[in-house]
């Protein structure tokens, strides 16, 4: 699919006369090839698939976007967050290719005799309306261009940036198109643009821009988010065909929707196919497992201690839950957590072999280990970015969260609407008892703890804890905390890992054998084979674990110092292009 697409996309842009830069003054222009394109419904079709590729890119994937989040321990601070890496001169993304390719082919299809272009068209405006949400994510207000620029639009070329809130009123006019006009409902294969794909984007884009305008009160449109809100639950109402992945048990059904070679299209909306024929694949495995390749990305205790207990109830409302060591805590959990991290039996394959892989202190800082993404074969995944595992990027149990976050907003949550969403998504995790039906009256007080008070509501707070243990690793997290204006978590999120009650060996699957041994000083010996040995003494330098008790206590990982500052939440427009264009000016701070 990613092969087809790059080809359909040169051989469009071919038709563009060379659109190759990313400066506003290039401009494609008509070719003796344009009734070619516009005058057939094939020559349409195969425009409309350069577009895909601005879907998120297979190989990094949708699956490391949450490193940076608060609920990711992770190898080194990325430049978002590492203190004076993020500049106007350092930052990026101020491209507008994408755009003049939608623009000039909405502009020509819109003149076309064929009778389907209207699909067509809506599938651009569908592009339009990501390309644009993408853009007011980053930057904020930003120059809304409609129509193929012409070098000689100097007021397109050279003007001001428009405001974000009459942007993302565009975005939703171009959402409405896309969904009124495009006419292919289902696609067996899920990677093509459907009617319900845009509606399922739309309870995306439409939480954000709620979110951000209730939160984000420096801008004074809180009044505005509740039609936003609405627009979300109105949209998930109309998606049809789509159902909770259940598979043949519960204890796979989660997972088994992300090692699929071919997306299950009982609950994924939208994925992009991989192909070993075709030498596509993504680096799942290397990017989780590898110790060198990847960010060794590992889930903190402080998320871990959301997941809850099989009956329903918060694992954090046990006496002494803080020092439970990991053996003890995994059991009985959220079937979710099993499903994400390496705990009790779980099994990789080597030399065609089943082995049993407890958590490796080689890959992973906290001992909570992702599997997710990741093949259970070790050969040749973790070594080369060779996974062909499907890429979900939009799939029904989010639209479900969206849904649900939105009635919690809008105080309209009844338990119908509970069971079916928050309660359905549980159900199938293998929770049971009265949290699958009955709305939550009372505020976790961790979960409090967990927003730094940001939310008391408690079904929101339930709402949210779901939506972190659903969703976790699948790119939603960063932005999550950007709507919310919790920012500061990016930063003060501690990465912190499973309890050691003492210095020691420890067997931290059951299997009688230790797995990893945590020493200070001098390296002790040990007769346990392939045994993992962690150097915890005290250190404040970056780099290193220790323990939060001294000898004993939660691991704790330090990557480098992380910096928040309100800033950030909107990147500067780089420097390259204030100077080309004075009168795009900066966002405040930078």
């Amino acid at each position: 699919m990613k092969t087809t697409k790059r080809f359909n996309h040169i051989l469009a842009m071919l038709l563009l006369c060379g659109v190759s830069s990313c400066d506003l003054n290039e401009v494609p222009v008509d070719t003796a090839t344009n009734e070619a394109v516009f005058g057939s419904e094939s020559g349409l079709d195969l425009y409309v698939n350069s577009f895909y590729d601005q879907l998120p890119n297979t190989d990094v994937g949708v699956f490391q976007d949450d490193d940076n989040s608060d609920l990711v321990a992770r190898n080194g601070v990325d430049n978002y967050l590492a203190p004076g890496a993020l500049s106007p001169i350092t930052s990026t993304g101020w491209n507008w290719t994408d755009l003049r390719n939608i623009n000039y082919f909405i502009e020509n299809a819109e003149k076309s005799t064929v009778p389907t272009k209207n699909h067509y068209l809506g599938v651009a405006h569908f592009f339009r309306a990501l390309f644009y949400f993408d853009k007011v994510k980053r930057f904020g207000d930003v120059p809304w261009i409609d129509r193929t620029i012409l070098v000689t639009d100097e007021a397109a070329l050279y003007g001001k940036r428009d405001d974000r809130f009459e942007v993302m009123d565009k975005v939703l006019a171009d959402l409405n198109y896309a969904i009124e006009n495009i006419t292919l409902t289902s696609d067996p294969s899920v990677t093509r643009i459907t009617k319900n794909v845009a509606r399922a984007y739309k309870t995306r884009i439409c939480l954000f821009e709620a979110s951000f305008r209730k939160y984000h009160t420096g801008y004074n449109k809180q009044s505005t988010a509740g039609a936003w809100y609405e627009e979300v639950v109105k949209e998930a109402n109309s998606i049809t065909g789509f159902t909770l992945h259940e598979g043949t048990s519960l204890d796979k059904a989660y997972r088994e929707m992300f090692i699929a070679k071919n997306a299950f299209p009982d609950e994924t909306i939208l994925s992009v196919a991989l192909n070993a024929s075709l030498q596509v694949f993504s680096s799942a495995n290397r990017r989780f497992i590898s110790p060198t390749y990847g960010n060794r990305p590992s889930l903190t205790r402080r998320f871990v201690n959301t997941y809850l207990n099989l009956d329903g109830t918060p694992f954090t409302s046990k006496a002494g839950y803080q020092a439970t060591p990991f053996i003890e805590e995994v059991k009985n959990r959220d079937l979710r957590l099993k499903q994400t991290i390496r705990v009790g039996d779980y099994k990789r394959t080597e030399n065609g072999v089943a082995v049993v892989a407890p958590p490796n202190f080689t890959q992973t800082y906290t001992g909570y280990q992702p599997i997710k993404w990741s093949y259970d074969e070790r050969f040749p995944f973790d070594d080369e970015s060779r996974n062909d595992n499907a890429h979900i990027i939009m799939r029904w149990g989010e639209v479900l969260l969206n849904k649900a976050e939105a009635l919690a907003e809008l105080n309209k949550m009844t338990a119908a609407d509970w069971t079916a969403t928050i309660g359905a998504l549980r159900k199938r995790a293998g929770i049971t008892g009265a949290t699958l039906h009955t709305l939550p009256t009372v505020a976790d007080p961790y979960m409090v703890s967990f927003f730094n008070g940001k939310f008391t509501n408690p079904v929101l707070l339930e709402v949210l804890r779901d939506r972190g243990v659903e969703m976790v690793f699948e790119g939603l997290r960063t932005d999550d905390l950007k709507r919310w204006k919790l920012g500061e978590l990016f930063q003060t999120a501690p990465m912190n890992g499973m309890y050691v009650p003492a210095l020691g060996e420890y067997d931290l699957n059951g299997d009688g054998i230790k797995d990893v041994y945590f020493y200070q000083g001098t390296k002790p010996a040990s007769t346990t084979p392939s045994i993992a040995f962690v150097d915890v003494s005290p250190s404040a330098a970056v780099g290193r674990l220790q323990l939060s008790n001294g000898t004993s206590g939660e691991i704790l990982w330090n990557p480098g110092p992380r910096e928040w500052a309100d800033k950030k939440y909107l990147y500067p427009i780089p420097e390259a292009d204030r100077t080309r264009n004075p009168e795009l000016g900066q966002n405040a701070g930078w």
